[in-house]
């Protein structure tokens, strides 16, 4: 009966964690332009500040052949910046420029506003306590292997 409770909450939680990522994505005019993965490389450039071609195609589980053609679109719209490595030569760092780091925050803060209206319109004090509780344990999922 154990086994029953998992699997159905494992299945309620599914549904609704991608019902309210559906939801965020269509938040943002600003982040249509992108696919998710490149919206993804933007958001890892911002928390690494700089990266290899083949560290970004490692992390986002894609072939650096398909990492480089991403990031000529990236590059082509200025939203990274390419550098020479200064200690090999044969080196490739990428980093954001100033315009793909402004999309990203733009991005974000569309996202948040529309989210903290939905909380403050649909839940009451009580439940966000809640809801603060769940990150952890959320947290731990997204980091689960």
């Amino acid at each position: 009966m154990t086994e029953q409770k998992d699997t159905l909450l494992a299945s309620e939680l599914r549904t609704v964690v991608t019902r309210l990522i559906k939801k965020l994505r269509k938040q943002s005019s600003s982040a249509d332009k992108l696919s998710l993965t490149e919206r993804s490389i933007i958001a890892l450039l911002d928390k690494h500040q700089e990266l290899l071609p083949n560290e970004l195609a490692t992390m986002e589980k894609i072939t650096t052949q398909s990492m480089s053609q991403i990031l000529s679109k990236l590059q082509q719209m200025n939203l990274i910046k390419r550098r020479i490595s200064e200690t090999d030569k044969r080196k490739v760092i990428i980093s954001l420029s100033d315009s793909g780091r402004d999309l990203l925050y733009q991005v974000r803060n569309e996202r948040n506003e529309w989210l903290n209206k939905a909380l403050d319109a649909t839940c009451t004090a009580e439940e966000k306590e809640l809801l603060k509780l769940a990150i952890a344990p959320l947290t731990k999922l997204v980091d689960f292997d």
